[in-house]
């Protein structure tokens, strides 16, 4: 009895510490300090959720920037099933697959310049990257602007309105988020034109 007793008021007292008062305690820091982070960086349009900041979704309409080929089986950009494609760079597969992405883009518009951006045709590391490089946005222009009926400068402007520069402006490179930026543009096109 005299090892019992400890033993047990110890595990009742790591119990609470750390299956109620941590987990309170950097909630509630969560939500005080990264309220938006906190809460998945949903966004929304008329009051219904469409997505998150930080999840890629999958566009494949030609009107849409579309994103980083999802490494997700089965559901693009699904977060339940998050993780690489570790396909090294040796590999043949990773060629495939790259020059399958490639020839999607191409064929969605094949007057543009065949040389793709290498994020446009390879997974980030999570597979749910939502963002994609600058070169990637651009390079999409002609299509999209084309199926919006806009000019590309329209387009152009539009991109460098939402683009994210790097962390303290050196860590990282300019990136866009591809929600966001389909989000402005529907916007965009609702409004008839006005930046």
């Amino acid at each position: 009895m005299k090892i019992l007793r400890p033993a047990l008021s110890l595990f009742i007292l790591l119990s609470l510490i750390t299956g109620i008062v941590y987990p309170f305690a950097i909630t509630g820091i969560g939500q005080l300090l990264f309220p938006l982070q906190a809460n998945g960086s949903l966004m929304e349009k008329r009051n219904v959720t469409i997505g998150a900041r930080l999840i890629g979704q999958s566009f494949t309409k030609p009107q849409y920037f579309w994103g980083r080929p999802s490494a997700t089986s089965e559901y693009p950009y699904n977060a339940m099933a998050s993780g690489s494609a570790n396909i090294a760079p040796s590999n043949p597969a990773l060629i495939t697959s790259a020059q399958g992405y490639a020839d999607r883009l191409i064929k969605a518009d094949p007057q543009h310049n065949p040389h793709v951006p290498i994020d446009l045709v390879t997974h980030s590391s999570s597979g749910l990257d939502p963002h994609i490089s600058i070169a990637g946005a651009l390079y999409q222009v002609p299509r999209v602007a084309k199926a919006r009926g806009l000019s590309g400068e329209q387009v152009k402007a539009m991109i460098n309105k939402y683009k994210q520069i790097p962390l303290f402006g050196v860590i990282g490179e300019p990136v866009i988020n591809v929600l966001q930026l389909n989000l402005a543009l529907d916007t965009f096109a609702q409004t008839k034109g006005t930046l």
